[in-house]
């Protein structure tokens, strides 16, 4: 195998700016390069790898299971995906599942389940939201310059401004079967929305007869101190989407859908062939079962830790986020702060052009956000 990076990425398409770094091993919080460097991981594979990397319960399941079964297809039933599926509805309250891969496949599920259970092809979403890469999710994402190239897309979707009531009730009318909301804005600035917006959401769709979806890709799972984000703001939505931390970084994208919500699937409406995956959903059991009050407790306290310390770092204007979903708007570009702190041995990620975005593991020990935080002093003092 080529250790030069550059002859590697020849042979893949262009579609990530990638950094020039390999990594080859990860424990906990930490990743290891080709040249055997250290790094402090507060990107966590994007709100991925929640259980920290090489957790041991998602690793014991997974492995027990590729010794029984990895794949039987969708035309039978197995039990890591009736097992799954069963702990959701209990987290949930009571849901139906449909399993696929990623958290832009939830999304279209989502999307075509709320037009066959209301009739209606009309979507609302908001400006600066994120849903997905597919012509579905995209036409839902509310960045026109990540639809730009691509359009025409999906028709029918309208946008609203974040935590304005009436501008959500002026983008959605009689055609609108879906509003699609997450509850905490990720790739738009890390923007949590407030509990009366939600709840307001809430009644505008009760008023249309449409369904209301949280995208929970990036918040669920226990990112943001609890299960579900939407259970600190007392919401109850018809559909949530799950993906990223599910099964601590094995493929793995979730549609929940409420039992108290509309019938919106027969057989032969949806599909996906490696959805329910018996592997990945063995590791989405254990992970499940480890997200516990202890392991929210400790998000909600690492969560404030981060937060009322880098309130006071130099360039941070403000900080935003639940739990261990934060964003630190900085008075000033933030790619070249990413860089500089991958160069100083700590991972951290962006979510836009001055918004300095950090979502480690859920399992974070103190000492590492208090690590993470000297670094990220120096760098920004230095910047």
């Amino acid at each position: 195998m080529p250790s030069n990076t550059v002859s590697l990425g020849a042979t893949v398409l262009p579609t990530y700016a990638r950094a020039d770094v390999t990594f080859v091993r990860g424990d906990g919080c930490r990743l290891w390069d080709a040249d055997g460097r250290e790094y402090l991981d507060f990107v966590g594979g994007i709100a991925v790898v929640g259980l920290g990397h090489g957790h041991p319960a998602p690793l014991a399941a997974a492995h027990a299971q590729l010794d029984r079964l990895w794949h039987a297809s969708n035309l039978y039933w197995s039990e890591p995906m009736l097992e799954l599926a069963t702990k959701l509805s209990a987290r949930f309250g009571g849901a139906q599942a449909f399993f696929c891969n990623s958290g832009a496949e939830a999304v279209e599920a989502a999307l075509k389940y709320a037009r066959k259970a209301t009739g209606k092809a009309g979507v609302v979403a908001l400006d600066g939201s994120f849903h997905g890469r597919t012509t579905g999710a995209l036409a839902a994402t509310g960045q026109p310059g990540k639809r730009a190239a691509f359009e025409p897309l999906l028709p029918g979707v309208t946008f609203a401004a974040p935590n304005n009531a009436e501008s959500l009730a002026r983008a959605a009318g009689d055609g609108t079967g879906l509003i699609l909301l997450e509850p905490v804005l990720g790739e738009g600035g890390i923007k949590p929305l407030e509990a009366g917006f939600l709840a307001a959401a809430r009644g505008l769709a009760d008023e249309l007869g449409a369904l209301l979806a949280f995208d929970e890709v990036q918040t669920g799972v226990g990112r943001t101190g609890t299960f579900f984000a939407f259970e600190q703001a007392g919401v109850e939505p018809d559909l949530v989407t799950l993906a990223k931390g599910l099964a601590n970084g094995l493929p793995i994208g979730c549609l929940l859908a409420a039992d108290a919500a509309p019938r919106g699937f027969e057989p032969g409406d949806h599909a996906s062939t490696f959805g329910g995956n018996p592997v990945s959903c063995a590791a989405a059991c254990a992970v499940v079962d480890a997200v516990d009050e202890e392991l929210l407790a400790n998000v909600r306290a690492a969560g404030e830790r981060l937060a009322a310390e880098l309130a006071g770092l130099p360039g941070v204007t403000d900080v935003r986020g639940r739990g261990l979903l934060l964003g630190a708007e900085l008075d000033r570009p933030v790619a070249p702060i990413v860089d500089d702190c991958r160069a100083a041995g700590l991972l951290v990620l962006s979510a836009g052009e001055t918004v300095l975005r950090l979502t480690p593991p859920l399992t974070v020990a103190l000492a590492d956000v208090d690590r993470a935080l000297v670094t990220l002093a120096g760098v920004l003092a230095s910047a």
